[in-house]
């Protein structure tokens, strides 16, 4: 066999790929990228690092095919996909002079140049800790027992104030009989009814659970989403998200297809005076609100030594910050809250990362703390400037980063969703 012209080609499976950006946010040779309806990889650039494969949360990244090196399938081939093509036969490698091969590829092991800019994602855990919960995933999906369960709408609330563009919406969905297990910091697939410009049906879009384990309602089988109206694209051009307009029109009543749950790894800690670190922006607060909502809930129970809760929300103004009103009603002694807002009329642009280094001295206690979990979701664009405060907070404590870092993310201590 000639390994020199069979390649095992990594691809990503159309069918239960939900677009949520986590490989292409991940890879360090840019070797994902994505067009309007599938994400593929490029198998000039793939080095087979396997970076992407751990943060994935439905396994659909994890997917390889021996072809031929001069047939590789082209990002061209793979847009047009639904699903997977069929393994070759040996009659495609005889011509070429190659076999099939079952090897798995090795790890590259990535070492960064030394004048490489910073990279903050090099430092998200893809393991949860070590005390969180069993989670459960792609119960519902293509290629699970069920392709969706449907859930009805049992509440849809504007969250942020009446005319402003920033229109979000908290929606509850009701499950009835249907077991669907969530926990804080998993998310779920909301697949909008109808069809794509080209006539194919919608592919699923990824919402954070915004309600605790137990639900939005204790003892019924709902959950609840944090959703923005996208009404324009990242250019800033007018265009309607599909989903998200979609699920912010809903009325009560209304019946919904899901599939999910999904995530693994960004989880809360469940051991008694664990310590949270929530980051967030805009609809990244959902996983922080379902986070916070639980141990306030475990608060008023009695029933656990809940530790140290810290929140860096911020948002544009806070007209247009989800929960606001409710998240000031919470008791100080049970959450520290840090606000920061970037376009306020006559005041500074303070962004998250600012907030943070205000509060240095505090972030680097709880960084030298090992019983300290620190999660990180918003825009993507934040995600370096947070891991730089991250970093500054523990020398200004003295700490040594490049250890703590590793440690951080070792032990599923420090993790980013960011989008």
């Amino acid at each position: 066999m000639d390994m020199a012209t069979t390649l095992h080609q990594h691809l990503i499976d159309p069918e239960i790929c939900i677009r949520c950006n986590t490989c292409e946010a991940t890879c360090p040779v840019s070797a994902i990228t994505h067009d309007a309806r599938n994400y593929v990889v490029d198998a000039a650039r793939c080095n087979q690092c396997l970076a992407c494969v751990p943060p994935c949360p439905t396994g659909a990244i994890d997917n390889w095919r021996d072809v031929p090196a001069a047939r590789a399938y082209t990002v061209l081939e793979q847009y047009g996909w639904d699903e997977l093509p069929a393994a070759l036969g040996p009659d495609a490698f005889d011509s070429v002079g190659a076999a099939p091969t079952d090897a798995a590829p090795a790890p590259v092991v990535q070492s960064p140049a030394a004048d490489a800019p910073f990279a903050g994602a090099a430092c998200g855990a893809t393991v949860p800790p070590w005390s969180a919960a069993h989670a459960y995933v792609n119960l519902y999906g293509p290629k699970a027992a069920r392709s969706s369960v449907s859930a009805t709408v049992a509440g849809n609330v504007r969250v942020t104030d009446a005319g402003h563009d920033y229109d979000t919406h908290h929606i509850v969905l009701d499950f009835g009989a249907m077991p669907l297990p969530v926990l804080e910091g998993q998310s779920i697939g909301i697949v909008p009814p109808g069809v794509d410009a080209s006539g194919r049906p919608h592919h699923a879009r990824q919402y954070s659970v915004a309600s605790p384990r137990n639900g939005e309602r204790p003892g019924y089988n709902n959950l609840s989403l944090t959703v923005k109206r996208v009404l324009e694209d990242h250019g800033g051009r007018p265009a309607r998200g599909v989903a998200s307009n979609y699920l912010c029109d809903l009325r009560v009543g209304d019946r919904v297809e899901v599939i999910g749950p999904f995530g693994a790894s960004f989880l809360m800690p469940n051991h008694p005076r664990s310590h949270i670190v929530m980051i967030c922006t805009g609809t990244g607060s959902a996983p922080m609100r379902a986070m916070t909502e639980w141990r306030r809930r475990l608060r008023r129970s009695g029933k656990f030594d809940g530790g140290r809760l810290m929140l860096f929300f911020g948002a544009r103004t806070p007209q247009e910050l989800p929960y606001f009103g409710p998240l000031q009603n919470l008791p100080k002694d049970f959450i520290d809250i840090n606000f920061a807002f970037s376009r306020v009329p006559g005041q500074p642009r303070r962004y998250v990362q600012d907030a943070m280094r205000a509060r240095a001295a505090d972030l680097g206690a709880l960084l030298a703390d090992p019983d300290s979990h620190f999660y990180v979701c918003g825009l993507k664009a934040m995600e370096d400037g947070v891991v730089l405060a991250l970093r500054d907070a523990a020398a200004q404590a003295g700490l040594d980063w490049e250890s703590l870092a590793n440690a951080l993310k070792m032990q599923g201590r420090l993790h980013l969703e960011t989008y």
